[in-house]
């Protein structure tokens, strides 16, 4: 039973365990209005992002650079989940220096940039498609402590986001049902891969946002969310190496 109206978002819908859980709306949304203002950030961000792409047509050793700039993102973004490694410790343990931070959670800042790389190399010669989003997920929690949560696969069990011991019933956000996920999933792919009309940069938020909504995974799902930001516009060819990264901004404004 649904206890709130439909919104542009989607809807709350009643689940026999007595939580509301959130059903987002397939992708793309009704109409969307973009007033001066909005097309004014659009262009400046736009122009923003091709100076990003094109200071490594300048550097001498843009792989270099590309590469630090990676392990940065990397580890801000884990951060964000609650790692606590740090860039010196990741060095350190690259090379093959025992680091004061714990191994497990420079594993899992390792993982994220094995994902990053393996996901920029399949875009080469395939599309941005759910089975490649299964596949980084598996690069990026495999061997770490969320090995046991399904890598590479949709969840099959309902998931939540609250405070460290609540239950589903004092949730901030319950997710969609495990059994929608699947075809949730689909319908996002469709609009990963469709050519309408949507503004690139807004069609790449769009995208972050049902990612989230839909939170597929019992982890990681924040930091695959971050990711596909940058797989899309490298996809659509606005980047042409993966320099644009969230993560800095978004752990310096929660």
């Amino acid at each position: 039973m649904e206890r709130y109206p439909d919104n542009r978002a989607g809807v709350f819908v009643r689940q026999e365990g007595g939580y509301d859980a959130f059903i987002p709306h397939p992708l793309p949304p009704p109409d969307l209005v973009f007033d001066e203002g909005i097309l004014y950030l659009l262009s400046k961000a736009d122009g923003a992002l091709a100076r990003l792409d094109g200071v490594t047509q300048v550097l001498p050793n843009p792989d270099l650079f590309v590469a630090m700039y990676i392990k940065k993102e990397a580890l801000l973004s884990s951060q964000i989940e609650g790692t606590q490694a740090s860039l010196q410790g990741v060095l350190e343990f690259e090379a093959h220096i025992r680091p004061k931070d714990d191994i497990n959670e420079i594993q899992e800042v390792l993982n994220y940039i094995k994902a990053l790389h393996h996901g920029i190399e399949k875009l080469g010669f395939s599309p941005l498609s759910l089975d490649l989003m299964n596949e980084i997920h598996r690069f990026l929690i495999q061997g770490t402590r969320g090995s046991h949560k399904l890598p590479g696969r949709l969840r099959h069990v309902q998931n939540w986001i609250g405070v460290p011991g609540g239950t589903i019933q004092d949730a901030v956000f319950v997710p969609p049902p495990p059994e929608q996920v699947p075809e949730l999933m689909k319908d996002l792919e469709r609009f990963i891969q469709s050519h309408d009309r949507t503004p690139t940069l807004v069609k790449a938020a769009l995208i972050h946002a049902q990612l989230e909504t839909i939170h597929p995974y019992l982890d990681g799902n924040g930091r695959m969310g971050r990711l596909m930001v940058t797989f899309y516009l490298c996809s659509k060819d606005v980047l042409t190496r993966p320099l644009l990264y969230l993560s800095y901004y978004l752990k310096r404004n929660r």
